[in-house]
């Protein structure tokens, strides 16, 4: 399945800078950047529980916001992109 993992993490303080990097890090390990504050992972339902534990382990609920967006089939389903971010594609060869 495909998730969007979305967040928004208050950095005014350097403990919120911290957990900026450290969001950033639990997805980066997932999945690929595809803005500055949204990735994209492709993960079974096991991955998906697993990212979501890492990730709210992370965060504080009473600063910061996250979003996870589950897309389970993701026939059909379209993405249109502009400007200069090239895709990683998930069902292509992995090594050119």
């Amino acid at each position: 399945m495909l998730i969007i993992v979305c967040y928004d993490v208050n950095t005014e303080t350097s403990a919120g800078r911290r957990r900026l990097r450290r969001v950033a890090k639990v997805c980066e390990s997932t999945g690929q950047r595809v803005q500055k504050s949204v990735f994209e992972c492709r993960v079974d339902l096991m991955g998906f529980e697993v990212l979501e534990q890492r990730l709210l382990a992370e965060i504080n609920p009473e600063q910061d916001c996250l979003r996870l967006y589950r897309l389970p089939d993701t026939r059909g389903a379209e993405v249109r992109e502009y400007g200069n971010f090239k895709a990683v594609n998930f069902d292509g060869p992995l090594v050119m």
